[in-house]
């Protein structure tokens, strides 16, 4: 992967040196090469950090097609990349590098904006056609790159990062709407004014004319009676889609590594990625001193059942409260656990270890029906069906076996803000819920010109209005539940805060097979009683990679990964951090909350009771995020 940024003039002309400063700060991002290209009349600049994973002698960017008036900068992967170059060279184009970046040229040349659908895999990218003096940018069809773009004047700009655009002259300050509405979670807002986000499955078009998004993917599920396979069909499929899709991200030019964590996803791609390679692969495990957090002892058995070099780092709650703020800094959001600064700790090791790629299971739980919440959504969609009083317990037990994460997947109150939303949808998706609690409970710190400003519309209640019910009209409320998780929670959170800002930090590509976009449209029509049967989640998915894991690892219910809690434990750094920080002058110059108000929650912390925790951890933690943010990007108080 690598960082790039693009400054596009309607009718002026870029500077080189702003260019060259945003470069500066997204070093990280590609620590291998750099590179600029300025168009002859000034308008246009294209810049772009390296991080060498393929084509390493001669993959340098920006690219450019001289003939063709093309100049290119990517950040991602194309996979099949040596078959469509057969394609494009047998039909005459030439090619100046082994790198895959290079299709992107010669693709667009022949499709225009159609190309898209001809790129699989991670990326974004940024385009300048000289003959029709048009931009062109796109993002990956999940997100899992990212793309932010500006309007200012009469200049756009876009890059992999926030910080590379107001390190190159964008102001820096709040969106406080975006905040309260939680758009910036939700949809293609940002924390930071009038910077917004390419958002996933969507190109971007500017000319001297201005600026328009328009989409070109979207997941494919269909209403009930439509879809359709049979079992022993549908199993080896996907195996073999999955196979496919791990070895195609096997393809690199440097050593390839696998995280690895006691859940079936990972060790279904290692597993996979053993069985593909005759040679060890190393895995990399977080390890945290809580066992109700830890998933050490499976992870290593899974990495001796694949013959893998194995190595455990372990996480204590120092190394959180000492890497949160470095954390935020990349990330430029919230964060709701500690989760996402574990995962900046575990790209600092592998990339000290001497790696630049990782395969990764992120994404399976949103494609497969993994988390909890949407067994619950089943059981509720069931509930005509079962027999009086068999709904209220199967939920009562979903809970029990799921506390780590009640109050972030799964709701722990009484549902009283669900009302708007059983009205707009006719249902409830369980994800929602606990949600609308985080959100509702933040209120107490918000002072009286924050609560005005905020309204009457809940931040879901918004979410829900800009939501493209097209996609979903018909389908079972399971499938609808999983699209809307995947349009916001995804793209915004965890392919961020668990995906690539962290891993980026330290020059870590990361890869995702089960985001590989031919899979999603295998498993995306099928029914929903292939992805949870009876109290079995990721049934499709558990059946498919059964011969690749351990009994243990395929037996294991969904066990999301969290950090500890560790803002309530008074004995702990971390909550010593979180009390100096919140009681402190950065608390002050946010333009959201009322102080007092924080400090006396802060009071009460220590006496909170256990149930409480989850919940108080994301509270917590987003009040932290948000003085990190303000501490370091210096966003003002208004």
């Amino acid at each position: 992967m690598c960082g790039i940024l693009t400054l596009f003039s309607a009718s002026g002309q870029v500077e080189r040196s702003l260019l060259e400063r945003g470069l500066d700060v997204i070093g990280h991002r590609g620590p291998d090469n750099r590179g600029t290209w300025i168009a002859a009349d000034g308008r246009v600049g294209l810049g772009h950090t390296r991080l060498s994973i393929m084509g390493l002698e001669t993959g340098d960017q920006p690219l450019s097609s001289e003939q063709d008036g093309l100049h290119l900068v990517v950040n991602g992967e194309f996979y099949d990349f040596e078959k469509i170059r057969t394609q494009l060279q047998a039909q005459g184009y030439a090619f100046r590098t082994e790198s895959d970046s290079e299709i992107a040229l010669h693709l667009y040349h022949r499709y225009g904006t159609a190309a898209l659908a001809h790129l699989r895999g991670e990326f974004a990218f940024c385009l300048w056609d000289e003959a029709s003096q048009t931009l062109f940018a796109a993002r990956d069809r999940f997100g899992i790159k990212p793309l932010y773009y500006t309007v200012q004047g009469d200049t756009v700009l876009l890059s992999s990062e926030i910080k590379a655009l107001l390190a190159a002259g964008v102001p820096a300050g709040w969106d406080v709407d975006a905040y309260l509405s939680r758009a910036f979670f939700f949809r293609d807002r940002t924390l930071f004014k009038d910077i917004h986000q390419v958002p996933p499955g969507h190109f971007l078009l500017a000319t001297a004319g201005g600026v328009r998004l328009g989409k070109y993917w979207d997941f494919n599920y269909l209403p009930p009676g439509r879809e359709g396979t049979d079992e022993q069909t549908a199993v080896a499929d996907l195996r073999a889609a999955l196979l496919e899709a791990v070895e195609t991200r096997l393809r690199a030019d440097v050593p390839v590594g696998v995280y690895l964590s006691g859940g079936i996803d990972s060790c279904a791609v290692l597993g996979m990625a053993a069985h593909l390679r005759q040679a060890p692969i190393d895995t990399f495990t977080l390890s945290f001193s809580d066992r109700d957090y830890d998933e050490a002892a499976l992870a290593r058995s899974m990495a001796e059942k694949a013959g893998a070099r194995h190595h455990c780092i372990s996480v204590t709650q120092d190394d959180l409260a000492d890497n949160f703020a470095e954390a935020i800094r990349h990330g430029e959001t919230l964060l709701f656990n500690a989760h996402g600064v574990a995962k900046f700790q575990l790209s600092k090791y592998v990339r000290e270890f001497g790696l630049k790629v990782v395969l990764t299971g992120e994404g399976a739980d949103e494609i497969f029906a993994g988390y909890s919440a949407f067994r619950g959504d089943a059981i509720l969609t069931d509930a005509k069906r079962q027999a009086a009083g068999t709904t209220a317990q199967a939920l009562e037990e979903l809970k029990a076996r799921n506390k780590v994460s009640a109050g972030l997947l799964l709701p722990t109150g009484t549902g009283q803000q669900a009302a708007f939303i059983r009205r707009l949808l006719g249902y409830e998706p369980a994800w929602l819920l606990p949600l609308a609690e985080i959100f509702t409970a933040m209120k107490q710190f918000y002072h009286a010109d924050t609560l005005r400003r905020l309204g009457e519309v809940h931040p879901i209640q918004q979410f829900l209005q800009h939501l493209d019910y097209n996609r979903i009209a018909g389908v079972e409320p399971v499938h609808a539940s999983m699209y809307m998780m995947s349009k916001a929670v995804l793209p915004n959170y965890v392919l961020t805060n668990l995906g690539d800002r962290m891993e980026m930090a330290h020059s870590i590509e990361g890869r995702l097979p089960f985001l590989d976009h031919r899979v999603v449209e295998m498993v995306t029509p099928l029914p929903v009683g292939l992805k949870i049967k009876g109290k079995t989640e990721k049934y499709l998915l558990r059946e498919a990679v059964r011969p690749f894991v351990i009994d243990a690892v395929y037996k294991r219910q969904k066990h999301p990964f969290l950090a500890p809690p560790s803002v309530i434990a008074p004995h702990e750094k971390f909550y010593q951090l979180v009390q100096d920080t919140l009681r402190g002058t950065v608390m002050d110059s946010l333009p959201f909350f009322d102080k007092k108000a924080v400090v006396g929650f802060l009071d009460k912390v220590p006496s909170l009771p256990q149930n409480a925790w989850p919940q108080t951890e994301a509270l917590l933690l987003e009040l932290m995020s948000l003085c990190c943010l303000q501490k370091h990007f210096n966003l003002g108080s208004q």
